[in-house]
């Protein structure tokens, strides 16, 4: 493993979500930065655009899997020991929301499938990296985890996307405190508003707190990117836990 490292001078990450979005963005960031990356996701398409539209395609590893199954994220991880022989950066960024109905009238489904995706993708995922991590020479490396700041306070009629992202908030400080003794380091990005194709309804107009419908400030994706770049830049000695970047005038603060 470490022979494989030295020669290619540069390190590896995987992240999840990486066919739209803030994945794209996240991956494309690390890309530019020299990272080796493999994109992860669904839409084996999505992620072919996402890799030719990078300043490094040479360096893009489009390797398709649903991280929601238990089978694909172990596929997933030997692909990534036997290609890479080693991970130095986890983006554990997938996330599917249900739509926005009152508790009482979702489906056990639809709760299902957001809790497979964003809770129980996170933490196979989060799990796989970390027995690589732990076994990897040099030993450790670095899992963040995307929030939200719905993993502070919800929207209304998101009890399964709010739940999941305050359950992801456990999961970070779990791998955080059971990494320390692996020199694995796990923060957590929380992100609000970043204009991908998720938040384009907040710029017509979104249910609010007091019942009214009103368009939000959003800000540009780059930013969600350069904060995981930053996060991601620092020695395993450093961790940022928490850091949320959202739009300066989008109502969090004081929501509701």
């Amino acid at each position: 493993m470490s022979e494989m490292r030295n020669e290619a001078a540069r390190p590896y990450a995987l992240v999840t979500g990486a066919g739209s979005g803030v994945g794209r963005a996240a991956a494309q960031a690390l890309l530019k930065a020299g990272y080796c990356v493999a994109l992860v996701g669904r839409r084996e398409q999505a992620l072919e655009a996402t890799a030719a539209a990078s300043a490094a395609p040479e360096n893009a590893r489009v390797w398709p899997a649903d991280v929601s199954r238990a089978s694909d994220v172990s596929a997933l991880f030997e692909r990534v020991r036997a290609e890479f022989g080693r991970l130095d950066l986890l983006f554990n960024n997938a996330g599917i929301g249900a739509p926005a109905l009152p508790i009482d009238e979702l489906s056990v489904e639809q709760w299902q499938a957001v809790v497979d995706v964003n809770l129980s993708g996170s933490f196979l995922c989060a799990q796989a990296a970390f027995k690589l991590m732990k076994n990897q020479s040099p030993r450790g490396g670095r899992i963040i985890n995307n929030g939200s700041i719905s993993a502070h306070a919800p929207r209304p009629n998101s009890a399964p996307y709010t739940a999941t992202k305050h359950a992801i908030t456990g999961l970070t400080k779990a791998l955080a405190l059971d990494g320390r003794a692996f020199d694995i380091a796990c923060g957590q990005l929380d992100l609000g508003n970043a204009l991908t194709e998720m938040a384009l309804p907040m710029t017509r107009g979104v249910p609010q707190a007091n019942g009214s419908i009103a368009a939000e400030a959003t800000m540009d994706v780059e930013h969600a990117a350069s904060a995981l770049l930053y996060m991601a830049s620092l020695p395993l000695s450093a961790n940022v836990q928490f850091m949320t970047v959202m739009a300066t005038k989008m109502p969090f603060v004081g929501r509701g």
